[in-house]
């Protein structure tokens, strides 16, 4: 029995999600530079920063890296998380930072991000901590209210990312 095309292009708009591994790399940092050309930077700013943003091995191994995969077995999104102590936030308990969460712009508005980032949020309340904490491109701001994050003051220009949104889990 053959399965046909329509059956097979519903099989692969089928989402699911896995711990990233390193054979997934070179696809997450085509998806990281595929979301960063979006962004509305100077086209220098793009290039200066994406090796900033591109993840290592390494990486891996300190922080949560999830991809959302298509049902034929293609990276569209990703999304990381990482730990943080107490210092690094107002509060007196751990805090999870968003590290990243990037679409492929293809996939964009058919709730992936969303998917995501619940995810994230799923894995961050596990851990004990008080919330999740976004420092957000400006053009998401609006993407991560509409989920219930709330922008926070920056209290010290120097120190502080000017899009900041948090989430309490309390």
């Amino acid at each position: 029995m053959s399965t046909s095309s329509t059956e097979r292009a519903a099989n692969c708009s089928a989402i699911s999600l896995r711990k990233a591994a390193s054979d997934d790399l070179d696809h997450i940092n085509d998806i990281i530079a595929a979301a960063m050309d979006t962004w509305k930077l100077a086209e220098r700013v793009k290039r200066i920063s994406l090796p900033l943003y591109r993840y290592q091995p390494y990486d891996l191994e300190h922080l949560q890296i999830v991809v959302a995969e298509s049902g034929c077995s293609h990276i569209v999104a990703i999304a990381a998380l990482e730990q943080s102590p107490p210092t690094d936030s107002s509060g007196e308990q751990s805090t999870s930072v968003l590290h990243g969460l990037y679409v492929d712009p293809s996939y964009h508005g058919k709730g992936i991000g969303s998917l995501l980032l619940k995810r994230m949020e799923e894995i961050a309340a596990e851990t004990d901590t008080a919330g999740l904490l976004v420092r957000a491109q400006h053009d998401a701001v609006d993407f991560f209210a509409g989920r219930g994050f709330k922008s926070q003051p920056v209290e010290d220009h120097t120190r502080d990312y000017p899009y900041r949104l948090w989430k309490s889990f309390s």
